[in-house]
């Protein structure tokens, strides 16, 4: 286990470019045989992360970094497998017993494939040694590659030294929680998507832009996006908009942060925040009902 991110097969193996994910995804699709269409990108991710969190009220035991663990090991997967030869149901539920496993809260086998099977009538599997073998399969795709480094440690770290209060840890937890929903971490170190959710925390607390302690499993997005917008706005006359503004922008001036990719990252949030408001889970539902119903056999 690499305990530096930079030494990681998360930074050498599993970080790309916008561009980079853009021609894997359009290769997939172009090789793909199915004609069904498919969900929009943000709005499938949302219903995953949706879905999730659902089945982790189920059950308490289900920390916030086994579902982000588990929803990066399904953009990976989706980077090397097409969508639509698969089950995602089933895809889910496998990547959520692997997540649990590798953050250390497991959950049994029989236990995983019982609540699955309640919440996913689409699973489509009843014995336990399918879901092993999907186990096997998501950690072949994955090349073993299973370690990863999220941006709660980091916000952890910064928390103190930007004086953030409890409410404004809170908010920036909530937005890091929905960054799962992006491409974000498939394009950038954790500390960027940390101190991003720092600023729009920071940014969105003194203008009441949303509430506080948002529940770690909450499926409503953190923030809306006319929110978002105005702290997108924020970056112009920062230092003028308050101490805490102030000093992260003394800070992130002293730092070697890459300044234009928290820029933009904070435009990925502020356009998921967007593309949330458009969201219905019963389209993405039934698109997805629509594609497995494609690939059963005839």
């Amino acid at each position: 286990m690499a305990s530096n991110y930079w030494d990681s097969t998360q930074a050498k193996y599993f970080t790309f470019s916008k561009s980079e994910l853009a021609n894997i995804r359009l290769h997939l699709a172009q090789s793909s045989a199915s004609k069904a269409p498919m969900p929009e990108q943000r709005h499938l991710a949302i219903y995953i992360q949706g879905h999730l969190i659902k089945f982790a009220r189920r059950q308490t035991n289900i920390r916030q970094q086994a579902l982000a663990t588990a929803q990066i090991y399904l953009k990976r997967f989706y980077l090397c497998v097409d969508f639509r030869k698969t089950n995602i149901y089933l895809l889910m539920a496998t990547a959520l017993y692997l997540a649990c496993k590798m953050e250390e809260t497991p959950l049994h086998i029989r236990l995983m494939l019982g609540e699955s099977a309640r919440q996913w009538p689409e699973l489509g599997v009843s014995e336990t040694g399918r879901l092993g073998e999907c186990e096997f399969a998501l950690i072949s795709t994955l090349q073993s590659r299973l370690i990863l480094h999220h941006p709660y440690r980091a916000l952890g770290d910064l928390q103190g030294v930007f004086g953030l209060g409890t409410e404004e840890a809170g908010l920036a937890t909530s937005i890091i929680n929905d960054s799962y929903a992006t491409d974000l971490p498939l394009l950038y170190p954790p500390h960027i998507i940390a101190i991003t959710a720092i600023f729009l925390a920071v940014v969105l607390r003194p203008a009441g832009g949303l509430p506080a302690g948002l529940a770690a499993h909450s499926t409503a997005p953190a923030m809306n996006s006319s929110a978002a917008q105005n702290a997108l706005a924020g970056f112009a006359g920062l230092k003028q908009a308050g101490p805490k503004l102030g000093k992260l922008v003394d800070w992130l001036a002293e730092s070697k942060v890459d300044m234009e990719s928290i820029v933009d990252a904070t435009q990925e949030m502020v356009s998921l925040y967007e593309c949330w408001e458009g969201y219905s889970e019963r389209a993405v539902k039934e698109a997805i009902t629509k594609i497995l119903a494609e690939s059963r056999p005839k």
